[in-house]
């Protein structure tokens, strides 16, 4: 008797992938460039993005990715980021990492450091710094 407790094709097996490569056109969005940062920081190899946003809290993550040891720069004539990522183990950063007033950057960010094998501190200017933080450092 055939068993019918189980859709049909609810099963699906996932493998790690060894490589992802491909073209992937994302809008000028904040909350998606800063994941694009984020990503691109913690890959192997070079990532390029066109239509990055160009809004400081999207910079203020670069930044702060950079002091973990990715290298960025955005070209001059058309925009586009490059991010040399340097895989899943960061460097210990040398400074604190500051988020300027990027929200975004605080609460996405600090879970990226907390998986490393080294302290870190994550700031703000006084704004970012009035702001709730409970729900991301209580976890």
């Amino acid at each position: 008797m055939p068993d019918d407790s189980k859709p049909e094709g609810s099963i699906v097996i996932v493998r790690p992938a060894h490589t992802v490569r491909g073209v992937v056109r994302i809008p000028g969005d904040k909350s998606i460039s800063h994941r694009y940062a984020m990503l691109a920081s913690i890959a192997e190899g070079t990532s390029r993005f066109q239509n990055f946003s160009a809004a400081r809290d999207c910079a203020s993550t670069l930044d702060c990715m950079a002091k973990l040891g990715s290298e960025w720069k955005r070209s001059a004539e058309d925009g586009v980021i490059e991010v040399r990522g340097v895989g899943p183990r960061l460097n210990a950063p040398l400074a604190v990492l500051d988020c300027g007033n990027s929200g975004s950057t605080m609460r996405m960010l600090s879970g990226i450091p907390a998986g490393q094998p080294f302290t870190s501190e994550l700031c703000g200017d006084e704004s970012l710094s009035r702001r709730p933080m409970a729900r991301i450092m209580k976890p």
